[in-house]
């Protein structure tokens, strides 16, 4: 079963930008439940659908699978969330890779910091540009800020 162990952080400055590659993603959930999202995703030329199961703070079930980007376009048209769209910079620090969100639209000014891990108790710095971890603060999962954007809080 694949796993996706991961923890979210905010972002205090922008220090993280030097060196980082970045993408540009568009994305939006055709389902958002209590512990379950289906998400179809858009970055630049590649597309993709997940499913994802929450099994505790920091661990989740999840499947994803690449389809074509016509299908990916045509499904996007199904949801009845707000669309997420974000910059996504890539980040390498300390052995571990970063993704941090910078988000836009509705979310404009929320940029949030994940690192997936192989363990749920495993070790690493945190980065001198990072602030308060908010991975149990389910605000901040991406399902949530479709249907209850940054602004409105």
């Amino acid at each position: 079963m694949p796993l996706e162990i991961e923890r979210k952080y905010l972002v205090t400055s922008d220090a993280y930008k030097a060196g980082a590659k970045s993408v540009e993603i568009t994305q939006v959930y055709l389902t958002i439940q209590d512990n379950l999202a289906i998400r179809v995703r858009i970055e630049e030329h590649h597309a993709s659908i997940a499913i994802k199961s929450k099994i505790s703070e920091r661990v989740n079930r999840e499947y994803e699978y690449n389809i074509p980007l016509d299908e990916a376009r045509s499904l996007m048209n199904l949801s009845q969330h707000s669309a997420i769209t974000k910059t996504r910079h890539l980040v390498d620090y300390k052995n571990h890779l970063w993704e941090v969100d910078e988000f836009h639209g509705e979310n404009e000014g929320l940029i949030v910091a994940e690192i997936e891990l192989d363990d749920e108790n495993e070790e690493f710095e945190i980065p001198p540009w990072l602030g308060e971890e908010v991975t149990a603060d389910y605000r901040y999962l991406n399902s949530n800020l479709a249907k209850n954007p940054f602004s409105s809080w």
